[in-house]
């Protein structure tokens, strides 16, 4: 086991250690106290849409066990907590009237972590998109990202003065792509068209939000969380290496373009530039607003090759082989130096301000034997991913913290229960929680910090 006080001396005094979880995944209470359902609840409630039809309704019940939850956090003795807040609960339609409620639950959730000196991280938009907006399109329609700029300044009204950080977005890869154009995420679309639509509305909203957000609090930094892929070439090939840079374009240029540049690809545009809405006058100013952080979600990399195919659409490519066999259950290759490798990438390619590791973690599916759960591979590639991270500060780059994903095992999305992230497992038919063996590790690494002459940052 990789000694905690020994991969602490390795970090600044001052680096921040915490855990991240979503609403939808972890919540519950999807029908109570003003709530109405958001793309998720339809989507899990559609056959062969989710593993076992597993919805949201319950999840891990943590609107009703908000303060045995907050306990369990201080207990593990991480300075901060990244959540999400759920839209459908705040602007139920998505536009119109506010739900009270709704805000009432964030406020003990954020009061709740200041009593426990707990930093807040909030994340405003985790996928859970009111229902309601799809009548009009939902993502890809401009009306969308105004309604999104409400909804921002709604939350920050009530909560910006108690939160320690904001985030617009999580993972726009996500919500774009894997939503609406491989129909894996809700809403499920298959579309090129609904896609590049989606995309520079997500970009517009993220912008306005940002806009919103310093309106009300000037003072809260203020980011976006992207998953961005690093992208491996499957050869040496001239034409693996090209399908290499298109991917680069496709998964990580058309965000990171736009927030830290103010323009999309040149490559990307040239091929699908005529399938997106229009820009308008103003657009790329909104959204390439300077941001106080960014945050990263990184988990596996990504191997494409060349698709040889004719008329193969833009990016053009193909998976390529992994280069590593250990996979997690979920079946994603662990190879921590790409971590480094895109930290590394991304900053040679734009000018980002600090960063958070906002998620990384492992799916591994161990049970509770004798009240324990015996989880060394998940610890192991914390470990492993945190020793990346310690050698990028060393090299000089401005990582601040880290959130492990996820504080407990919950509805992952697509797969449903089945797959299990957590550093404490959850006993869904009980809602028992228990510390794995990753977690009591955390707790001990976590309780390294702060130290030294910093103080927590």
């Amino acid at each position: 086991m990789t000694d905690p006080k020994i991969l602490a001396a390795r970090f600044p005094g001052d680096f921040l250690f915490g855990v991240a979880t979503a609403s939808f995944q972890i919540e519950g209470a999807t029908k109570e106290d003003g709530r109405k359902p958001s793309i998720w609840d339809a989507f899990s409630n559609m056959p062969g849409r989710v593993h076992n039809r597993d919805n949201g309704d319950i999840a891990c019940d943590h609107y009703h066990r908000l303060e045995d939850d907050l306990d369990l956090i201080k207990s593990l003795g991480v300075q901060a907590y990244r959540f999400s807040i759920a839209w459908p609960r705040i602007i139920p339609e998505g536009t119109g009237a506010v739900n009270e409620k709704g805000l009432d639950f964030y406020d003990r959730l954020v009061d709740g972590l200041k009593r426990r000196d707990i930093k807040a991280f909030a994340t405003l938009y985790h996928w859970d998109l009111p229902l309601a907006l799809m009548g009009d399109g939902g993502w890809t329609a401009r009306r969308t990202a105004y309604a999104y700029q409400r909804y921002a300044k709604t939350v920050m009204a009530r909560l910006g003065d108690r939160l320690d950080a904001v985030a617009t977005f999580n993972e726009p890869w996500c919500s774009v792509w894997l939503s609406h154009l491989y129909g894996i995420h809700a809403p499920g679309e298959r579309s090129m068209d609904a896609a590049l639509h989606a995309l520079h509305v997500t970009n517009l909203a993220h912008g306005l939000g940002v806009a919103a957000i310093r309106e009300e609090c000037p003072n809260l930094p203020v980011g976006i969380v992207i998953n961005p892929m690093h992208i491996y070439a499957g050869s040496d090939s001239v034409d693996d290496q090209a399908a290499a840079e298109r991917a680069f374009d496709f998964h990580n240029g058309v965000f990171f373009g736009p927030v830290f540049k103010g323009e999309y690809p040149e490559n990307f545009l040239s091929a699908l530039g005529g399938r997106m809405p229009e820009i308008e006058d103003g657009d790329m100013a909104t959204i390439s607003q300077p941001l106080d952080w960014w945050g990263v979600n990184y988990y596996t990399p990504m191997r494409v090759g060349h698709d040889p195919a004719e008329g193969a659409e833009f990016p053009a490519t193909v998976s390529a082989a992994p280069v590593s066999d250990v996979k997690t259950d979920i079946g994603w290759e662990v190879f921590p130096q790409a971590l480094g490798d895109l930290i590394r990438t991304v900053n040679a390619r734009y000018a980002l301000p600090d960063c958070y590791i906002t998620e990384n973690g492992a799916a591994y599916n161990m049970a509770v034997e004798n009240g324990a759960v015996d989880d060394q591979p998940r610890l192991d590639y914390i470990a492993e991913h945190l020793s990346v991270t310690a050698d990028l500060i060393a090299e000089g780059y401005p990582m601040k913290g880290y959130f492990a994903w996820s504080l407990m095992d919950n509805f992952e999305w697509a797969e449903g229960y089945k797959m299990r992230f957590g550093i404490v497992h959850v006993d869904y038919a009980t809602q028992v929680r228990t510390i794995k063996k990753s977690g009591h590790w955390y707790r001990q690494l976590a309780a390294e910090f702060p130290k030294g002459n910093h103080k927590a940052g």
